[in-house]
């Protein structure tokens, strides 16, 4: 049952998160085309504002719905209503908490927008609906983490893609028949709001006890495991704020709005990718979890590289993809006038690489629960990756905000991953690991030259056909070298020898 919920769950997640992807396209083809890269800056930014905001909750939600595990597996409904309602409490001041904050916020709003011909009064109440719909998202929003907690996440997924499909088709009809960015906000509040309450009432019905008045308080001692646990995750959440949800406010004020919508449309592709791969090797977790908890270090070893080998093809292609594809997409679907310089999709592909390669070693340090001893690890990362931008900024431009975020990404990948990962999990020399990334990234970056070098050769004006001889090339020359340099390894051997296992099991059944 626990496999079955897991597929099920995995396969309606990744749906769900294709599906947000394809619609995200399209409503930004249309807002761009209708509002213009003002406004779509604005909307950017204003969402990585109320990102920020969202850090209040300090990971409370993490903590609860791991103390929801035991209860939920044992049917303790009384430890189920009192953790709910500590839940409840808890959001209720959180979302007061972010709504202060973002009051107090709105004073220093043209420092933070920069260069933009919109007018203080309308930034002002552009980020209040911001600012509801965030805290919109708190309301009722609790009830979910015990479906989150009892494998029922497909329920929620089913929910969210009915949700996706009718707000966005409304968006996109509103902008068409109005050009309003007002109305824009406000049906996204209102179906945020209904969709908590969808979910809400499927949680009352399938848990009725929920509805019970009586309701015990919590133990002193689940409390001070959730204090403790949060005291673990709040530096995590901070960091991982200040180094992927920053760029758009140090763009806005230093370079203006409009350069953040710019980014976007580059964006928004990197993210879906990004998005996509993590929910894939997110899924290697629990397994990683009871890998480390049985078997040996040699045997955990040998499983690490074999997902690191997995987690280099797919992150190096993907990246190699974006850099020789990317420019293409961006002429022919927003138009060339929306291309940035070629230098910022390079610092981008490159902090693309670097942060998906990460994912190997997250599953392992996020399966054996290393929080505590690299806490201060994301506040490292933090500063230098504001510090790192703004001085690269001065140099770079816009490239040089990325070139932050890549020192900073390089200080996990050189430092923290090999001390509280790599050594203690493997009892390795770390010269392993380090020859090991190197290597990798020699090849990584030989492939991407040679694969940009060929499809630039090649001279077509039309870009949508440009783009479609790209894809072609992105498909054949990368893996191809990655082929010729790495089929011996015993990685390729063993996902070789998978996929012609479950080839043939196929075939079985078909047969």
């Amino acid at each position: 049952m626990r496999t079955y919920n897991s597929i099920k769950n995995m396969i309606f997640s990744v749906l769900s998160n294709a599906l947000t992807i394809i619609i995200g396209f399209v409503v930004q083809k249309f807002f761009l085309d209708i509002l213009g890269t003002e406004y779509l800056g604005v909307n950017s930014l204003y969402s990585n504002i109320v990102s920020m905001l969202a850090i209040a909750d300090l990971g409370i939600g993490t903590a609860i719905i791991y103390n929801l595990y035991e209860p939920v597996a044992k049917n303790n409904k009384n430890k189920i209503k009192s953790l709910m309602r500590f839940y409840r409490n808890t959001y209720r001041v959180i979302a007061l908490v972010i709504f202060l904050i973002g009051l107090v916020i709105i004073p220093f709003l043209p420092i933070i927008v920069g260069k933009t011909t919109i007018p203080y009064i309308e930034l002002v109440a552009f980020f209040i609906l911001f600012l509801i719909d965030t805290v919109a998202s708190y309301l009722l929003s609790y009830k979910r983490s015990l479906l989150y907690a009892d494998q029922k996440i497909y329920i929620t997924s089913i929910v969210h893609l009915g949700y996706l499909v009718i707000m966005n088709s409304l968006l996109v009809i509103s902008l068409v028949l109005t050009s309003n960015f007002y109305l824009f906000l406000i049906i996204k509040i209102i179906m945020r709001i209904l969709e908590n309450v969808v979910i809400s009432i499927i949680a009352d019905k399938k848990y009725p006890y929920l509805k019970d008045r009586e309701v015990k308080k919590l133990s002193k001692a689940t409390i001070n495991d959730i204090v403790l646990k949060v005291k673990g995750l709040v530096f995590h959440k901070l960091g991982s704020f200040f180094v992927l949800g920053t760029d758009n406010i140090i763009i806005s004020m230093f370079l203006g709005v409009s350069v953040v919508g710019l980014y976007n449309n580059y964006y928004l592709v990197i993210y879906a990718l990004n998005t996509l791969i993590s929910q894939g090797f997110t899924s290697f977790t629990a397994s990683v979890g009871n890998l480390l908890t049985l078997e040996s270090k040699e045997r955990t070893y040998r499983v690490f590289k074999r997902i690191r080998f997995l987690n280099f093809w797919v992150s190096a292609y993907t990246a190699i993809s974006i850099l020789v594809v990317m420019e293409s997409f961006i002429s022919s679907w927003y138009g060339k006038e929306y291309l940035l310089p070629t230098a910022v999709l390079i610092t981008l592909v490159l902090n693309y690489y670097l942060t998906v390669m990460r994912f190997n070693v997250s599953i392992f340090k996020e399966a054996a629960g290393i929080f505590h001893e690299d806490r201060y690890i994301p506040i490292i990362e933090s500063i230098t990756n504001i510090l790192a931008s703004l001085i690269f900024l001065k140099f770079f431009g816009l490239a040089g905000v990325f070139l932050g975020t890549i020192t900073s990404n390089l200080l996990l990948h050189l430092y923290s991953y090999p001390k509280y990962v790599f050594k203690p999990l493997f009892d390795k020399n770390v010269g392993d690991y380090f020859k090991s990334i190197a290597k990798y990234f020699i090849l990584f970056v030989v492939t991407a030259i040679i694969t940009y070098f060929v499809c630039n050769i090649i001279t077509i004006d039309n870009s949508v056909i440009k783009m479609t001889v790209n894809i072609g090339i992105s498909l054949v020359i990368p893996n191809f070298i990655f082929y010729l340099v790495l089929h011996k390894k015993e990685e390729f051997k063993y996902f070789k020898k998978l996929f012609f296992k479950i080839l043939n099991n196929k075939l079985k059944k078909e047969c």
